[in-house]
């Protein structure tokens, strides 16, 4: 026994190896990848930086440009009034000395009003008295220059952005309920450059470190900018799930945190279709009534159960769900039903049920293994339902040892139904405002199979789901109070 104790050590640790080694080939592989990811990030950064640079430069030889052309234009203007007050005052001037030179009286004559004359022409050239000769603008262009100084010893000071440190993940504070999962972590230190958070999680039934082979892929939640995140809508048909987190600044992405595994137990289950009523056409957590009583299936059905046959007898008896199915014959007659193929033993659980709007009659609940095939729920002293009822009016009733008691109580699109084995109860909700519909209170006995009948439409199954802290709450404050009434609340 030592021996075998110690070989069984040795084992176990060399898969631990195994999975290690496996593990540390990965990350080199990683390390490559990760490391040629870098080099072509660091090559778009500065790709970028040219490509800023080279806009800037652009823009600013615009601007210098066109302060050329700015002030060329004001000289060019300024030359042309210049050109026009000289040429009137050369008029002028040759008009003056040509006045000057006329000597004969009979000729200064000829002129009409010299002096007016003068007068005009002084008047004409006026601006020219007024022309400042000054440049209106220098040419002087050192406002265009630029000092990139204080740039360049920013540019050399450009080094790698520290890599944030890896979050640390706070179990404590860390939620399972309401088939949601809360989680909370917080970093080592202060970092003011974190700009948000990534967080990955996956499903798995190991409760030790993440294995490579056999894992499901990481889910991935982005831009997380809190320290705290809540998956909601989870279906918990895993026994764990592990959680990761790494913290981002703008440009890369932290170590991911040493992952958590939190439990997610809840009760998962499928609908066993190698038993059920030849009327009913079922997949997985779907039932439906077929009137064509199941013909057109049976040949596939007479395949099915070559190949059941024709499996490991021991890969057979092993089956949790083989053995919760045992070796029932199909239900016949009237007797619409279909089990669920894991059975209820022990602890707290929970589902749901949603049934079609034309669903004309239909019963969920449970019963024990193995019932006779022409058995219905609630009409044995082993089983225990609610019936609905849409004929010309809908009513709703609980059944149990073929006793039924009628509830005034509208029908709920959805049903929730809680079953504490232990405590020897099981009760009905409406699944969206969680109303306690009726509970039934015994001692069970032997392990419990999900049970639904139906008749004209179909029903939908919910699984892997925990009990809701509001069911949970209402058991507390029910408190002994039972809506089961003394006809059928029986002792099994």
């Amino acid at each position: 026994e030592t021996l075998q104790r110690i070989v069984s050590t040795l084992v176990n640790k060399n898969d631990e190896i195994h999975n290690f080694i496996d593990m540390l080939n990965h990350t080199i592989s990683n390390v490559q990848v990760n490391s040629s990811n870098a080099i072509s990030e660091l090559d778009e950064e500065f790709d970028g930086l040219y490509s800023v640079l080279h806009e800037m430069k652009g823009s600013m030889a615009n601007t210098i440009q066109q302060e050329e052309a700015r002030k060329i234009q004001a000289l060019q203007d300024q030359l042309s009034q210049c050109s026009r007050a000289l040429e009137s005052s050369e008029e002028l001037l040759e008009l003056a000395v040509q006045s000057l030179d006329i000597k004969n009286p009979a000729k200064l004559l000829e002129v009409e009003n010299i002096e007016q004359m003068g007068m005009r022409q002084i008047v004409t050239v006026a601006s020219a008295f007024r022309l400042s000769l000054k440049p209106k603008v220098s040419d002087s262009m050192a406002h265009m220059m630029v000092d990139f100084a204080l740039e360049k010893r920013m540019l050399q000071a450009v080094k790698f952005l520290p890599v944030p440190k890896a979050p640390e993940i706070d179990v404590a504070a860390c939620l399972v309920a309401d088939n949601c999962i809360t989680v909370s972590w917080r970093m080592p230190e202060e970092d003011s450059r974190i700009d948000h958070f990534v967080l990955e999680y996956r499903k798995t039934n190991f409760d030790g470190l993440p294995r490579l082979k056999g894992e499901q892929h990481w889910e991935l939640i982005d831009y997380i900018k809190a320290t705290q995140y809540t998956l909601s809508g989870l279906k918990f048909d895993t026994k764990y799930v592990n959680l990761r987190v790494q913290a981002c600044n703008k440009a890369v992405a932290g170590e991911y945190s040493d992952p958590v595994t939190l439990e997610t137990k809840a009760f998962v289950f499928s609908l066993d279709s190698t038993s059920s009523h030849l009327n009913l056409k079922v997949e997985d957590t779907y039932v439906e009534w077929d009137p064509t009583g199941g013909k057109g299936q049976e040949k596939i059905k007479g395949k099915e159960n070559k190949n059941s046959n024709a499996a490991s007898p021991k890969r057979a008896t092993n089956s949790p769900r083989a053995s919760a199915r045992g070796s029932r014959d199909r239900f016949a007659g009237e007797s619409y039903t279909v089990l669920g193929d894991t059975a209820v033993e022990s602890g707290q659980h929970y589902w749901e049920v949603r049934a079609q709007k034309d669903c004309k009659s239909y019963s969920v609940g449970v019963t024990y293994r193995n019932p006779g095939k022409f058995d219905q729920l609630g009409k044995t002293n082993s089983s225990w339902c609610i019936h609905i009822n849409n004929w010309l009016q809908t009513t709703l009733s609980a059944k149990h040892n073929n006793k039924a008691k009628t509830l005034d109580i509208p029908v709920p699109d959805r049903i929730g139904v809680y079953c504490d084995f232990d405590g020897g109860q099981l009760s009905f909700y409406n699944a969206n405002s969680k109303a306690l519909l009726h509970t039934f209170r015994t001692k069970f006995t032997q392990p419990l199979l999900p049970g639904f009948m139906i008749w004209c439409g179909g029903l939908t199954v919910s699984t892997g789901l925990q009990v809701p802290s509001a069911v949970k709450t209402l058991q507390k404050s029910e408190n002994g109070l039972s809506g089961s009434t003394s006809s059928l609340n029986n002792v099994a």
